[in-house]
């Protein structure tokens, strides 16, 4: 290939920026998503390459106001090029903006080394070699220039101390939580040759976990405190040709198209698309996974499930932004009014409002989940809500028991409130199976259903999951989630579960 000019001639729009790519790295991207709404791979490094774009001022200023957010988070698919554009986005850094420290972070050393394996090869490359400057470790390299990457390991004690003026965290969806947020202190702004750079954090990554890391950030994309950049397998697809494979054929159409319609063929125009992901090994992907896998590993639309306690819980299908009624809650044509509760202290405790309706539906009307909070205070929190007094208020079994500083169990508090108590005792799973029957019947549309201003409750019902891995398993994690759905069970299985039910076991 041809090559004008020096390495160094600094890129000043989107085109020269895709030709020196190409030129020099000998990279071609998808400069256009396939499917509407995403992103392509190259609008996320011009974004992170033109800093100016970031910034709005007076012309000549220094350091001009901040127009758009400094940090960005990329969604994109396994397989879809994020550890490889992390790398390229690095060398772009490092060559153009002299004297800029970047620190790459990501969910385990390995993947990390993955992306600075990427960003050796293109710097070891015959036209970029000689702007090494010194010996390139396993962690860490610099350029004549003064700029400089090194690899973080997923600790605090790497992270703490780091003052750079970009972090680049791969696969963020597996970080501790406490290196997550040390990490959020470690960027600082500096003016690196012609650019001021700010300091900011860049997250690459797929989404898994059900209001994990990836979806809390995703969410703050949605605030507009970082930039969101998404892509799918379609997006980064290889161009898909008429004599390779057709949409329809023999009356039986192509495993892809129901996510890519076609569009893989490119536009009217004939513009070719660039991708990495062939045709063949996209079709081959997708035969294999379960369809929750491929919806969210390989199509970035929701996170995963495999493992979640109550799967049959949808935001779609049951979560309601008014109840069916008009009027006072006191005049709403309903059977009952019933609460649930699942006791605690340093661990939040969560009560929750409910109405039973004349066609026997549960729906939740409203929540109070909080911590280092007596059981007297939320009972009188009870009686002083905005909604009637239920006719009774289920909570766990383990109530009955004794305090042993006041002398009181909680039960005998609630009921020294004036409040009625069931506290009907049943295994986890017996109670869960109740709560599925509502949620999801074998025949009819779900009789359970929970207003949106339940937040925690709502997040709960998601997350709420068995070990990792552990098929085995039937006992769910206690890790957080498990407060307001246990409250949840308490209400269903006290309301639902036949009267005098017992549990004995075979001799």
């Amino acid at each position: 290939m041809g090559r004008g000019g020096s390495v160094e001639n600094r890129p000043k729009d989107a085109a020269s920026l895709r030709e020196w790519i190409r030129t020099w790295l000998d990279v071609d991207l998808p400069t256009s998503a396939v499917i509407e709404g995403h992103s392509s791979p190259f609008e996320y490094l011009e974004w992170s390459f033109f800093e100016d774009q970031r910034f709005a001022g007076e012309r000549g200023c220094r350091r001009p106001g901040v127009a758009r957010p400094a940090d960005a988070v990329v969604w994109a698919n396994r397989g879809g090029g994020k550890t490889f554009l992390g790398a390229l986005a690095t060398v772009l850094d490092l060559v153009f903006k002299p004297g800029i420290d970047v620190r790459v972070l990501a969910g385990s050393l390995e993947q990390a080394q993955r992306m600075y394996a990427h960003l050796r090869r293109f710097l070891e490359r015959d036209d970029l070699r000689d702007l090494i400057e010194g010996k390139v470790t396993e962690k860490r390299l610099k350029l004549s220039n003064g700029s400089c990457v090194e690899l973080l390991a997923q600790s605090q004690s790497s992270v703490r101390g780091t003052r750079v003026q970009r972090l680049r965290c791969d696969e963020v969806e597996l970080f501790e939580p406490e290196v997550w947020e040390a990490a959020q202190l470690t960027t600082r702004s500096k003016q690196c040759g012609e650019t001021w750079v700010r300091g900011s954090i860049e997250c690459l990554s797929t989404m898994h976990i059900p209001h994990g890391l990836m979806h809390r950030l995703i969410a703050e994309t949605q605030e507009g405190k970082r930039r969101l950049f998404r892509w799918g397998v379609v997006d980064v697809l290889e161009r898909c040709r008429d004599e390779e494979h057709r949409c329809e054929h023999a009356g039986t159409r192509c495993p892809l198209w129901e996510e890519c319609g076609g569009k893989a063929k490119g536009d009217e125009s004939g513009e070719r698309r660039y991708g990495h992901v062939t045709i063949d090994d996209a079709i081959g992907m997708k035969k294999r996974v379960a369809e929750t896998t491929w919806a969210s590993e390989m199509l970035c639309l929701r996170p995963r499930r495999d493992d979640a306690v109550l799967p049959e819980f949808s935001v779609a299908r049951h979560v309601v932004d008014r109840m069916p009624w008009e009027g006072p809650p006191g005049e709403w044509p309903v059977s009952a009014w019933v609460g649930g509760m699942d006791f605690g202290y340093r661990a939040p405790a969560a009560v929750l409002w409910a109405v039973v309706d004349e066609q026997g539906r549960l729906w939740i009307v409203d929540e109070r989940v909080k911590s280092h909070v007596t059981v007297a205070e939320h009972a009188r929190a009870i009686h002083a809500a905005p909604w009637p007094v239920p006719a009774w208020i289920a909570v766990d079994p383990a109530g009955n028991g004794r305090n042993e500083q006041t002398g009181l169990s909680s039960v005998t508090v609630l009921k020294q409130a004036r409040l009625t108590v069931r506290s009907m005792r049943l295994p986890t799973a017996r109670g869960l199976e109740i709560l599925r029957a509502r949620l999801s019947p074998a025949s009819g549309e779900p009789r359970l259903f929970v207003h949106a201003r339940c937040r925690v409750l709502i997040e709960s019902l998601e997350r709420y999951h068995y070990p990792e891995g552990r098929p085995d398993s039937m006992e769910p994690v206690k890790d957080g989630p498990d407060h307001a759905v246990d409250a949840l069970r308490y209400l269903v299985q006290n309301l639902d579960a036949p009267s005098g039910t017992r549990v004995s076991r075979y001799a």
